[in-house]
Parts: C-alpha cells; structure tokens; sequence
C-alpha cells in the first residue's frame, strides 16, 4: 500500500470537495493536526462541523478512512452524503447481509474504499480485525466517542474494548469525536483509547440560537401542548423524543392529523426506517417523533423545534439531543416537558437495569472457564430473563465475563476482583445523573448556562438572553403574568415560614403545615415556589431519603435565600412572574372556550393587545425603547440578576408605546405596579425623555420588531447561585427505552 500524502492545500479540498469557501470554528486546526498524522480529541457542539473534521483529513490523507460509528441511521446518513460528493463509501452493519458485507470487506482489500464505516459489535466476529490489518487505514475516526467511557452517558462495553484492536491498524491517526464528553469523560476517552501526544480541541458547549424551555406538566396534557407548540408552520420541520417505542406511535398517529409526521425507532423494519428517514430529509415529513436511535446523525439544518414528551436521564443526552435543532444557525426553541414521576420513571429503570450485586456474585461464581450458552446458564440458575440479561450485561462491561459471538459465555481469562467495587461506584454515578438531571429541569436559572456549566466551562457564566428563564415572556411553552394581590400574600407567608429553616423544608411538608385544609392546592404552591425560584427569592433542590423497605425516596426541598431573607424583613418583592397553569397545560379552560365562542371582552382584550405589540415603533420610539433596554442592562447587571426582573420586553415596550410623563402615569402600565414604580419610577422616566445619561446608550443598537428581537445576552453571576451539578457522572441509561 502507498503511504498517504498529506495534500499541502486543505483549503482547495474544502472547496472542490465539499463546497465551502471556508472553514468554520477549530476545523482548520482540527483538520492540519489529523491530515499531519496527530491523534486527535475533538469535542463540538453538534452542528458545528464535527463530520467535516475527520473527511477532510481522510481525503487529504489518502487510502481508506475507517469510522466506528454507534448507529446504523448514523452510518447510512453518512455515507449517502459522502457517495453524493463523488467518494466511494463502504459501511457494514446487520442491516446487509452477508454477501453484501462480504463484498464490502473485498471492496476494502482492494483499495477501492475510500471510507469504510463500521460499528464498534464488528470486532467480535472472528477474522475481522486482522482482515483489517491486512490493508492498514491511513485515518480511524470514532464517532460519539463518549460511548468508550464508563462514565459516559451512552456506554457501550464494544467501544471499551476498542483499543485491543485498534493497536494492529496504526501507525494510522486516531481521531475521537464527540459532543457531549465531561472533563472526566475526556480523560477517559484519551486513556482507553491510547491516544500518543493527542491534540485536544475542546470547543465551547454555547449555543447562540437556541432558546431552551423547561415546563412541568402532567402527562396527560403533553400530547395537546406538543400540538400547539407546533401548530405554527415556522415551529416545523420538528423532531420529538418519546419515552418508548409505544408513546412514540400513538402520538405520531395523533399528530398526523394535523401536519405530516411519521414514527421511528429501532423496532421497524430497516426499508421503514430508511424510508422515514429520506423523508424528513426530503422535506416530505414535518415531524417525527422517535426514540433516541433517531436524529444523533441526521443532518438536516433547519430544525426548528425539538421537544421532549419526557425527561431524559442525562443532562448529557438532553445536550446531544437538543443540537439536532438550530444546526442552520438561524433561531430555534428547545421544550422539555416533565413532572417529578418522570423522576420516578427513572428510579424504576436504575433498579431494573443495575441489578443487586448478589444476582451479579451469583453468576460470576457459575462462570466457568469452559463457555456455556447463556441461555443454559440461566435455565441453570433459576434466574428470569429481565434479571439475567442485565446482570451478564453488568457483568460484561466490567470485565468479570466474556461471550462469543454465539451467545457463549465464560469467566474473564483475568477477571479483576475489584469489579464489584467499580460496580457499586458505577450505580452511584448513574444516580447522580439522574440527580443532576432533576436539578436542571427545576433549577431557576440560566438554561445554557446550567448546560454550559454541566461540561466544565465555569468561565462562560453569562446568561443567554433567550430561555424561559431569562425571557420568560418570550416562551412558547408557557406563558407568564404579574403575581395577584393575593399570590403576594401568600409568597410573604412562603417566606416567614422558610425563614426559620435554616436547612430548608420539603415542599410537601411546606403544604401540609400552611395549607392544612387544602386553602392553598399542591399544584398551585408549586406554581408559587417556582415562580420564586426564577426570582432568586428561594432555591429548590432535590433529596432523597431511604425508606424502611429500603428504598430511596427522592423529594424537593425548599431553601430561603439572602434575597429572601431581604424580603421577609421588608423589602419590596420585585421580579415574580407566575406561570399561567392553564395556558401552560395547553388546553383552554371552560371558561376561555366559552368566551371565546360568544366574542368576550377577554377576547377582544387579547386583540388589542396582540395590535399593541404589532404597532411599529416610530423613529423617537426606537431611540427611547434602545435607551430603556441600556438602563434595565446596567441596572440589571447592579442587582446580578436577569433583565426581566425589572420588566420583561413586553413592559418595556407598553411603557414606550404609552410614554408616561410621571410615576403615577407609569403605575397604570401593565407589568410595572406600585413596588417598582416606588423603586425605578424616577429613573425610568428620566431615561424616556433623555434626561438620565447611561454608560452604553450610544451603543445601544435600534431593536427589531419584537418576533424578530434578538436580547443581548447578559452576564448573570447569580446564574451559579441556584443550580449546583454533582460532579460529570455521565449514565448509560438511556430514558428511550427500545
């Protein structure tokens, strides 16, 4: 075989192969250190150009390009995207069959491939790796390289084991990639896979048009606000995660009515999935609702929306899934809708797939050096199949058992005695991520910058400007208004009653000992506490507990704050913004139908108020609006809290629009109330008629229209104050269950 080149123009490659006149973000220095034969560690954000990171090296490079990739929709989209520029791709997994994979790996020997893509389960057939080694590659990619590391959050034992093969294909570059690796994950990835003097390329986990929502809602109710979320045509094309292959179905089937959607997920046939898949590609589909198996490798730029009919078990796989949206770069919205027995779901799955470790010391003792089917050894041990295939399956990642490609099982030729201890550590990381996963979704804080912080990046701090927490009248999930008299009287009693608790108090002890007689419902105190939350007037955070039977009851827990305290002793509560449950629920209530049919002043409250926010601004207006988002930034920035505490835009545009000429005219606009006309009154007026000079006014930029409105994202150092993430315990769970 003839040692590869490198070309000396990756930029001539760049254009003639794929068409771009120039290279994005880290991919110039990605590409010259892999094209240059340096390993590689490339962790990006999805569609920031990871794909393009290893194929421009391996043309560059010459020879035959060998990709482990985890997915079978991962590997074809791939490779039908590579073959439409010209290049000869070759891909073998167990949707071919053996003649066709056979004449693949003949493909390869001859040097006609100049991409072969793989999954990592290849290796275990017999002959594989050294037919391989026959014909050395001149570059090996891993893709979703997170799947090597024990603590990431889509483990797979046949990616650990990689590094036993991969050391008869070098002198060949390893270049590992992925989007969602964990400092810790990171060090896992370079250790296991013996990455020599690896080039690291750590890129930001920041995504600039992406508005992430968190909404808790009931089950029940997820189907109807999925369908209004995208009933507009510019929420769609969309992708939604189901939490199993039958919700993915049934809501498909009851989301087809109204826009073309399809389901997929790893229980159809391979032509179905293909099919789906070219469709929604092709623009023919708007929406498809699947489980995780779909979207990992689907490049399709301009996805507006992507929705989460439950939660996900990682803070991880919630990161990786979301980047299916947005990749064009134009806006687009996250939804997660949970509840707390999506919590529940999830300690259902841990007990299930990480069996007791005296079910696992039970079948290790079996194992002999002489294989035996593992069906007999199940028979053998009295053991049902849900709990033997996660126990083997336990047993295997750690090193304790081998099996064939067979199904023949046998003790380790050296198993390690401490398995059981990594064993009992794993289980533990596994319920952290689940832990810190609760925390996010009920976290009253930055949304991206929870995320940003999850991997590592304490630097990045600032707030986005865009989520349901730092423009919570921008949400399309749930919508917001100014908290009643009576609402104000109940967050004082919230507050005296969690003043004195230093450590905090369950919520469900808080409702049993202020609402005795249900004055108050759960649901409606949760709306309350949440709304305090987002204010920084409280923190909640989720506990746990273990029961008499031995079971870990996990439950939230409310802390009072120093702005609280501030509060309780007097000082006026300024920032709360309720969640409207029933617009948050998506269904209207009885009342709003019934007005709705018989014209009411609520609907033609709403019309006016719909005209107000579409009347353009006039040339003194954009100056006067520009000049009032400058003095709500400094201001905001003073307090260290989000924008929208003082007033959302919504506010700031109504007090433009009615141009108050004192603080008793500014009381009547809505939005603003006696407390903060009290306390800003005199400044905004002064700053609406030119009379107040501000540091950044000159710089303000003229604000589009509002749909069009981009915030400026503000640094929010409160922003690390409410939501803390276990240290990176990344979880093989996965909350799509196939």
């Amino acid at each position: 075989m003839q040692s590869p080149t490198p070309s000396p123009d990756l930029e001539s490659l760049l254009h003639s192969v794929f068409g771009f006149r120039e290279f994005r973000a880290s991919q110039r220095a990605v590409c010259e250190a892999a094209t240059k034969g340096r390993d590689v560690l490339l962790v990006m954000p999805t569609g920031a150009g990871k794909s393009l990171c290893y194929q421009l090296p391996a043309i560059a490079r010459g020879g035959t390009a060998l990709v482990i990739s985890p997915l079978i929709a991962l590997m074809d989209d791939q490779a039908h995207k590579l073959t439409s520029l010209g290049l000869n791709v070759g891909r073998i997994h167990s949707g071919l069959d053996r003649e066709a994979s056979r004449q693949v790996c003949r493909d390869y020997l001859d040097g006609k491939l100049q991409f072969l893509f793989i999954a990592p389960e290849r290796f275990r057939v017999p002959g594989f790796g050294p037919m391989l080694a026959k014909r050395k590659p001149s570059l090996i990619a891993i893709d979703e390289a997170h799947c090597i590391s024990q603590w990431g959050h889509d483990f797979r034992p046949d990616y650990r084991n990689l590094a036993a093969h991969l050391d008869a294909l070098r002198p060949a570059p390893i270049i590992a990639l992925t989007a969602t690796a964990t400092p810790q994950v990171q060090k896992d990835i370079v250790a296991e896979l013996a990455l020599n003097n690896a080039a690291e390329f750590i890129q930001g986990f920041r995504r600039t048009n992406l508005a992430v929502e968190v909404v808790e809602v009931s089950k029940p109710r997820r189907t109807e606000m999925a369908r209004k979320l995208l009933s507009e045509s510019t929420s769609r094309p969309a992708i939604i995660y189901a939490p199993s292959r039958k919700d993915a179905e049934t809501l498909a089937t009851e989301l087809n009515s109204a826009f073309p959607t399809a389901t997929y997920h790893a229980g159809l046939e391979p032509a179905t999935r293909d099919k789906v898949q070219r469709g929604f590609l092709d623009g023919q589909l708007e929406v498809v609702v699947a489980t995780i198996a779909f979207g990992m490798g689907i490049d399709k730029a301009n996805v507006r929306t992507v929705l989460h009919m439950a939660m996900p078990s990682t803070v991880e796989s919630f990161y990786q899934e979301i980047g299916r949206a947005g990749r064009d770069g134009k806006p687009a919205r996250s939804v997660l809708m949970y509840s707390f027995a999506d919590r529940r779901m999830h300690d259902f799955f841990l007990e299930r797939d990480y069996p007791p470790t005296d079910t696992l010391s039970r079948i290790a003792t079996a194992l002999q050096a002489e294989p035996i089917h593992a069906d007999d050894l199940r028979i053998k041990l009295r053991l049902d199949l849900d709990v033997f295939g996660p126990a083997l399956d336990k047993l295997l990642a750690q090193g304790a058992a081998q099996i064939d490609m067979g199904g023949n099982v046998s003790r380790a030729d050296n198993p390690s005695p401490a398995w059981m201890a990594r064993y009992n550590t794993q289980v533990s990381f596994r319920r952290g991520q689940i832990d810190a996963m609760m925390r996010f979704a009920s976290a009253a804080e930055c949304r991206m910058s929870a995320l940003i912080r999850h991997f590592g990046d304490m630097s990045d701090n600032r707030a986005c400007g865009l989520c349901d927490f730092c423009s919570p009248e921008r949400a399309s999930s749930q919508t917001f208004r100014d908290p009643s008299s009576s609402e104000l009287r109940e967050i004082h009693r919230i507050l005296r009653e969690l003043a004195d608790a230093p450590h905090g108090k369950s919520t469900g002890k808080l409702h049993t000992e202020l609402y005795s007689r249900n004055e108050l419902d759960r649901k409606e105190l949760d709306v309350l506490l949440d709304a305090m939350g987002r204010a920084g007037y409280i923190t909640l955070e989720s506990a746990s507990f273990v029961s008499p039977e031995g079971k870990e009851i996990t439950y939230r827990r409310a802390l009072i704050t120093h702005e609280g305290r501030e509060a309780n002793d007097g000082e006026p509560i300024i920032g709360i913004q309720m969640r409207d449950i029933t617009e948050t629920a998506a269904l209207p209530s009885k009342r709003s139908r019934s007005q709705s049919k018989n014209g009411s002043s609520g609907s033609r409250a709403k019309s006016q108020k719909s005209d107000q926010e579409n009347t353009p601004l006039t040339a003194d207006q954009k100056i006067a609006d520009a000049a009032l988002r400058t003095w709500r930034t400094e201001e905001a920035k003073k307090m260290k809290k989000p924008p929208f505490v003082i007033f959302g835009d919504r506010t700031l545009r109504q007090i433009v629009l009615d141009n108050p000429r004192s603080v008793e005219d500014l009381e009547d606009v809505s939005g603003i109330g006696a407390a903060k006309a009290a306390r800003w009154g005199d400044a905004i007026i002064a700053v609406l008629h030119g009379e107040l000079p501000l540091h950044e006014t000159a710089a303000a930029p003229v604000p589009t229209p509002a749909k069009e409105a981009k915030p400026t994202p503000q640094k929010d150092s409160s922003a690390t104050r409410n939501f803390t993430p276990t240290p990176m315990r990344p979880s093989t769970l996965s909350y799509l269950r196939d």
